[in-house]
Order: C-alpha cells, then structure tokens, then sequence
C-alpha cells in the first residue's frame, strides 16, 4: 500500500482530513494529514513570519524526518501550491502528486495573484481593519457562495466557522519558488470538483497561466469529482476512493 500525505486548504488542519483518512488507512495505507504552520493546533506559531516557504518547508521536513519514500502527495486548494513546493524541493521521494480542486502555480506567482480585484482589495481591508497579518475565516455562507459550498450540511459549514483559524497572509503573498525541472517528471492528478474537465482541457488547449505547469507534467490526469470546493466534507467517500484507486496507481 501506499504512504499518502494530505496537506489541508486555507484555514484549515489535519483534522480537516479525518473523513477521507479513515477509509484510506482501512485500505491498508500510511496516511499522514498535515498542520501547517500558523493553523490550528500551530496557530500559536503565526501569523507573523508565516509564508509559503515555511510552509514548503514543514512539508519537506516532515517527509525527510520520517524518512518518506514513494509518497502521495495530495493537496486541498491553496495547499496543493505548498504540495506543488514540496514536489519541487523532493521530487524523487514522491510517487504521485495530487491536486484537490487545486492546481500548481509558475515560479514566481502567489495564490493572492489569482484574486480577482475586488477579493485583494477586500483582504487588504480586512488586514488594515484588523490588524492582523491573515486572511480571516470566510463566513461560509451557502447561499453566498452555493457553488464552492455545494454539498455541505450546516454541520459541516458550522464546523468549518468554528474550527477555521486566520490563514497567514505571507501564505497567499508569498511568490512560489521553484528550483527545478525534476517536478515536471512527478506524474500529475487533478481532481476537478468546481471546475469542468470540459473547462480544464479548454485553459489547457489555450495555454491559460493557470495551468501551465499542470499542463507541462509529462504524465498528468484529470479525475471529475462533481461536488463543492470542500469535498473532504461534502464527498469524503468519494474522494477517498478516487485516491486510494489514484495511490494503487
């Protein structure tokens, strides 16, 4: 079987991954969820001096430390950047890497990049209004936002309100730095949830920013998961069963 390291989106931990987790050890996998630097159990470390190197950083010491071998490598949202860091940095200690509704950004570009204006100018208030050099839990508001939250229960959105922590704001700032071409030979999974395949392949085709890099693996697959941006929630059986049929490869 296969050791399966999942990284959680923005403002969330480990515990964000324990519907998925469950079922993938059951399978007969190594499964380490991870707590970035800065969120909750590690909130006390942040936000200041948090970015995304140190959260690359965390990932690529823990599969070091532990001496990781063949690993998964999965990320959530924001997380699958980190992930795409880590891949980077250790490419021959990963089998696979996956993104979650997700996909890697080019060297030198930050997730806050990919905002639309009016979501900078948003953080940039909330920041000034606050103090505080983080991006504050959403509301998780479904009738605000019914695509990203599709399949959520108010259990799960309450969860999500109450268990969220601030994101440091160097995480979405800080630009990707990217060292080698060794990643582009880590073959490449894409679980689409809000995205069409239809669409991917269409911002492939054209050559979109967004996914260049994802379009550059050498082997790379995209799997339709229909469901809202947080399928640890709203599809934890599903996505768990697409990633044990991704990691037995």
């Amino acid at each position: 079987m296969a050791t399966i390291v999942l990284i959680p989106g923005f403002w969330l931990g480990a515990w964000a991954w324990d519907r998925v987790a469950e079922p993938l050890r059951a399978a007969g996998h190594d499964v380490v969820a991870v707590t970035l630097p800065g969120l909750a159990e590690r909130a006390g470390e942040g936000p200041d001096g948090i970015d995304q190197e140190a959260h690359i950083a965390a990932v690529v010491a823990l599969i070091e430390e532990r001496d990781l071998r063949d690993v998964v490598l999965v990320g959530h949202s924001g997380g699958g950047i980190t992930a795409y860091g880590a891949a980077d940095r250790v490419p021959d200690r990963l089998a696979r890497i996956v993104f979650v509704d997700s996909g890697p950004l080019a060297d030198g570009m930050a997730q806050f990049d990919t905002f639309e204006p009016e979501e900078q100018e948003a953080v940039q208030l909330a920041v000034k209004e606050s103090g505080v050099a983080a991006l504050p839990v959403p509301p998780f508001d479904a009738e605000a936002d019914p695509v990203n939250l599709a399949g959520l229960s108010e259990a799960d959105l309450a969860l999500l309100r109450e268990r969220g922590t601030p994101e440091p704001l160097g995480v979405s700032t800080g630009a990707l730095r990217l060292t080698g071409e060794a990643r582009f030979d880590v073959p490449s999974h894409l679980v689409a949830c809000t995205i069409p395949a239809e669409a991917l392949a269409g911002m492939i085709e054209a050559g979109h920013p967004f996914v260049a890099e994802f379009a550059a693996a050498r082997t790379r697959t995209v799997h339709p998961l229909p469901t809202g941006h947080w399928p640890m929630f709203s599809a934890p059986a599903e996505l768990a069963a697409l990633l044990d049929e991704i990691a037995r490869g």
